[in-house]
Formats: structure tokens, sequence, C-alpha cells
């Protein structure tokens, strides 16, 4: 096919409240560079990331929980590290996950390729200058809020699965960033504690600790106890638990604030701790007695190693994982989809659909 000039999408003008996301209909579409392919998206995908980006919330002016000013953007957050690796380029199309088919190549790509159904690598290496440098689709560079997108070939791993194109956008960010705090934490067949566990993240983290055999403990309301234990957790714990002393080998958490703690209290002596998210707060009060008496190890998770993604699709294609979408919205309707994801009365991933 020849794709159109122009396409529908949803542009972010600047950090602030959803008046910065605007629906336009003369976008022009993209042309892939050397090495990079063009991808007709299918869907995508609500994430946190995308509403902390769009409200500033990355800023270290910014103390408060990812909810507080979700709706306005926060004040007083600086555009220099308004994103999480810094300053952001507007305008910017968003949308970190990316579901969609190759309809062209640029020089240097296999013409083979068009026609593949795909999934977009939401967080990669560039391929020159820093060595620690992070590229996150949506953020960096245009992401899935469109009906067009590019991005280097090798970021675009092709996917053979009969789920629909919502539902394999539901894996992307969120199940990269579980199985990249699970492996950084080399867990095991152990006891494991995740917080915020029926978010995007954490929904994905219960899935892919039970399947390395773990005894997955997930923190939760008592209305979504049922649902997480239909995806693999063994117990449940309210969001106001008290920790049982020296309980878990390994923490994953996404959620921080003030309770946070009581996380280090429920490790065991060399247990560790991970995190990948801060819904609650990202400032916290910790003991460094606790820290050093127990032997713990404290692991922030954002960098992932290029295996990860690769993992993940295949897990997705021997129906090791499951995905998990709550409700399913038109890209035009993205305010409103961002609205009932930051109502956090959802189970899993809120959708996107691109094609209409």
């Amino acid at each position: 096919m020849i794709p159109p000039e122009t396409m529908n999408a949803v542009v972010l003008t600047g950090h602030g409240g959803l008046d910065k996301l605007e629906w336009r209909q003369d976008v022009a579409v993209p042309h892939p560079a050397a090495g990079e392919v063009l991808i007709r998206v299918g869907a995508s995908a609500v994430n946190n990331t995308d509403i902390n980006t769009r409200t500033g919330w990355y800023s270290k002016a910014v103390r408060g929980d990812t909810n507080s000013a979700a709706s306005t953007g926060y004040d007083g957050a600086s555009d220099a590290d308004g994103a999480w690796s810094g300053a952001l380029d507007f305008p910017r199309i968003q949308g970190a996950d990316c579901c969609g088919e190759i309809v062209a190549v640029g020089i240097g790509v296999d013409e083979a390729r068009v026609g593949e159904r795909v999934l977009v690598c939401p967080m990669y290496r560039p391929a020159e200058g820093d060595a620690d440098a992070l590229v996150t689709f949506g953020s960096e560079r245009d992401g899935g809020f469109a009906e067009y997108a590019t991005v280097g070939s090798e970021h675009a791993f092709r996917v053979e699965s009969s789920l629909s194109d919502v539902e394999l956008a539901s894996f992307p960010c969120a199940f990269s960033t579980a199985e990249g705090m699970i492996q950084r934490a080399a867990l095991g067949a152990e006891r494991v504690l995740i917080t915020g566990a029926s978010g995007g993240v954490g929904s994905a983290a219960v899935q892919l600790a039970k399947r390395r055999g773990a005894h997955v403990t997930a923190v939760t309301s008592p209305t979504k106890t049922e649902a997480l234990t239909a995806l693999g957790a063994d117990a449940a714990l309210t969001r106001d638990f008290t920790p049982e002393p020296d309980g878990f080998d390994v923490v994953l958490d996404l959620v921080g604030g003030t309770s946070w703690p009581r996380l280090l209290d429920a490790l065991r002596p060399r247990g560790r701790y991970v995190t990948s998210g801060a819904i609650a707060g990202p400032i916290v009060e910790l003991d460094l007695r606790t820290l050093y008496l127990k032997d713990l190890t404290l692991i922030g998770s954002t960098r992932q190693k290029p295996s990860v993604f690769a993992d993940l699709v295949s897990y997705i294609e021997r129906g090791e994982i499951r995905p998990v979408v709550a409700e399913t919205y038109p890209l035009h309707e993205l305010r409103n989809a961002q609205t009932a994801f930051l109502q956090k009365s959802h189970l899993g991933k809120i959708g996107i659909a691109i094609a209409e």
C-alpha cells in the first residue's frame, strides 16, 4: 500500500493538563529513514509514563503523587526536566505502546519485512552516542498515538499471535518494565511482594513472577483480589497492611510514598527491593539501619538488556502470559481514556484503538 500524506494523531503541545492533548487530522505521515520501518498502527494503550510526561511529574520540583495534578499539570514543574530523561521537544506524539503492520521500509531494510505484524520495543539504546542514553517510543521520538509511526527496524519485533491488536498493544511498556524488574532481581521460586498489583505493570509482574515459579503476594484493593488471584497471585494484602517481618525474598515496588519503609521491613535478610515507579510519591524515608543491618539490596530499574523484549515476545507467542485489557477507547477519545485511567478503578490496561 502507498501511505497517505497526512494522518490522524493526538499531539502533545507542552507539559500541563489534558488540554495539552490535541486531536489533529492533518499531521504529516513520517517517512522511514535509513534503517527504519514505517508502521501502520493498529493499537496503543495508556501508561503512567505518558501521563507523567504530559504533566511534568518527572521534574525534581514535583514531590507529590502521580495523580494529584494529572488532569491539570503540576505548578512549578520545569520544562528542563519534565520528561523522564530531561527536556522534551514539542510537539510530540506520545504512546509508548504500539502494535501494527510494517507498510514501508527505509534504505538498508529488507523489503520482505513489509506486511509483518510487529510490536515496538518501547525503550532502547540509540545506535550512536552515550552508551547509557535511552530512547523511549512516544517520548524521545514520536510514538503510537497516531495512525503511522517510524522506528528502527531492529526495534520492531515480528509477532505471531491470534490476539487482537489492542490485546497485543497491552504488552510492550507494562510487561517489559515488569520483566526488566524481575530479571534485575533474578527472581526464582521465591516469595515476592508486588505493590500496585492491579495496574498495568503490577498485573504484568504477577503473571511474569508466577511464570518463574514464585509465590506471589499482591498488594491491592479488596475488590480486585479475585481477579489478581485468577492471574496467578497466591495471596493478597490491602494497601494498609502490616508487614510480616522477614516475610519476602523480593519486593517489586511501583508505589513508593509514605508507606515505603514497611516494604523494607517485610524483606528477609539479604532480600532485594526493586522499583520502577512511585505513583504514591517519589520522596520516601529510609532508615539506613534497616538497609545495612539486613544486608538489603536496593535496585532501580529502567534500563533493560535488549534480550528482555525478545524474551517477552517469545512468552506471548508461546501463550505463557495473557493480556489484561479493561476498556478500549478510540484514539480521538484519548483524553477520556486518560481520565478513566486516573480513576484507578480498572485492572490491567486501557487500550487505544487506532485503526477505525
